[in-house]
């Protein structure tokens, strides 16, 4: 970390809001005129509408990340937690991966810690439930249903078969329809390969406290996605809520109860709890409470957005209608955020006046697998409602053209041409969780053996390195061992 006397913009968070305002500063930014600095334990943004696509293996899981040293070469990027914040000595207490925590003084933050999985107290939930906001996540889930499918089809055992090819998602909105009706999609193309497995034989089960799934798109094409997903056979449960999963046994508030070695948890975000320690103004979940122009409420020198933050729709204010009138949490609004915050930071830091952010709903899209989706297009005060292929591809081409930068906009579009002549891969490595599981394998009992010999010829002081200094007294490496041999 270097160190530098100009004025510090600080970026808590390298996702979406992080990388773009970042970005935005450094371009609007003249020379030497201040230092940006981005903390996030990640040394990646991950891009993630794209996470039940790479999830089902229709995209790379390294396109849908972002390096940020590589795209904010002006900015210092420092692979860590901000853990607190002191707003009267303007310093932030920095842990890094390894080492002892730090303070690092700035003079402009931008709060862009996003948010994490909001969960609850159920029972197992912990211990087997599989989160679905990070591609690591996204990876993991595309193992694991593969690796189900191999029990499945080496096992005679009916129950072990049964557990094996349920497949239980929780949470019906855009992370949990999206992904539940991709990974069904690659395990019924995935089944060809497996003599013993059809699609007939799993089980896919989608639960939602709601009465109905997608409301992002609006009611009417939610009720098409809903009956889309139960013509590919997938049962979907609404009003209903999950009590408990210990050892994988599924309990839901209506009655059913079923085995499951897969349940998938996707009921929701909440705002990073970390921000609770900061000593900035909260709303009553939990987001930082922000005017117009993205600055904190009562400070000057903070911003925030995206998803940590409670941001004012001016435009559905303007309209009317029931409130609270904040902005929704998704990648639409984000990147805009991002642009007039970065703005704005640049205005302060010149002594200008703020911009307020406002920004009239586009519509949404969403993917339900292969040439299947829905869409939802505001021109206007038109709404324009599309389902099926049509919208599959206006899905596809959004997010293909709002995936930061143009190396990873190349890259997903390579992908799902070459899909188009080359059939989709269903191999698991699900060696890639523990990867030196295999080594340790064999390397354990050899050192075992070494150290009961040792221990019975009768020298129990022994160096435990003794079998190093062996193999290097054979590669003559050991000026140790070179010595023993002239001796």
């Amino acid at each position: 970390m270097s160190t530098t006397e100009r004025p510090r913009i600080l970026v808590v968070g390298g996702g979406y809001v992080g990388l773009y305002a970042a970005r935005r500063i450094l371009k609007k930014m003249r020379y030497g005129e201040a230092t940006v600095t981005v903390v996030d334990p990640r040394s990646y943004m991950t891009y993630q509408p794209f996470l039940p696509e790479a999830a089902a293996g229709s995209i790379s899981p390294r396109h849908v990340v972002v390096p940020l040293r590589r795209v904010l070469p002006g900015a210092e990027v420092l692979t860590g937690r901000v853990t607190s914040i002191d707003q009267d000595r303007k310093v932030a207490s920095v842990a890094p991966l390894v080492g002892d925590a730090y303070e690092l003084p700035f003079d402009y933050l931008v709060i862009a810690m996003g948010a994490v999985s909001r969960t609850f107290p159920i029972p197992g939930l912990a211990e087997h439930g599989i989160g679905m906001k990070g591609v690591e996540e996204a990876i993991g889930l595309r193992n694991h249903v593969l690796e189900q499918l191999d029990k499945a089809d080496s096992t005679t055992d009916e129950e072990i078969r049964r557990k094996a090819l349920t497949f239980v998602f929780v949470g019906g909105g855009f992370a949990g329809a999206e992904t539940v009706g991709e990974v069904e999609d690659m395990a019924r193309d995935a089944a060809k390969y497996y003599p013993n497995v059809r699609r007939e034989d799993m089980r896919f089960v989608l639960v939602d406290a709601a009465p109905g799934i997608l409301p992002e798109v609006g009611p009417k094409l939610g009720e098409w996605g809903l009956e889309h997903l139960k013509s590919r056979g997938i049962e979907v449960y609404l009003n209903t809520s999950m009590d408990s999963c210990v050892d994988g046994h599924v309990v839901l508030r209506n009655g059913l109860e079923v085995d499951s070695h897969t349940i998938v948890w996707t009921a929701g975000v909440k705002p990073n709890p970390v921000l609770s320690r900061f000593g900035l103004p909260l709303g009553p979940k939990g987001h930082v409470d922000v005017d117009a122009t993205l600055q904190v409420r009562g400070v000057d020198h903070i911003w925030a957005a995206g998803d940590n933050a409670q941001v004012p729709d001016l435009v559905a204010r303007k309209e009317g209608g029931p409130g609270p009138h904040f902005c929704p949490p998704n990648a639409q609004h984000a990147l805009r955020q991002a642009k007039v915050l970065g703005d704005n930071v640049i205005s302060r830091l010149r002594g200008f006046p703020q911009s307020e952010y406002r920004h009239a709903n586009k519509g949404a899209v969403a993917g339900l697998g292969l040439h299947k989706g829905v869409a939802m297009i505001v021109v206007g005060k038109t709404r324009i409602r599309l389902r099926g292929r049509l919208a599959w591809y206006m899905h596809r081409t959004y997010h293909g053209l709002a995936v930061p930068t143009w190396n990873r906009k190349i890259r997903v579009f390579a992908d799902w041409t070459l899909a188009l002549f080359l059939k989709r891969e269903v191999v698991s490595l699900g060696a890639m969780e523990h990867p030196r599981g295999e080594f340790y394998e064999a390397a354990a009992p050899v050192i075992a053996s070494a150290r009961a010999a040792s221990d019975a010829d009768g020298a129990p002081g022994r160096d435990r390195k003794a079998p190093t200094e062996r193999t290097s007294e054979r590669t003559g490496t050991s000026e140790r061992a070179e010595k023993a041999k002239v001796s």
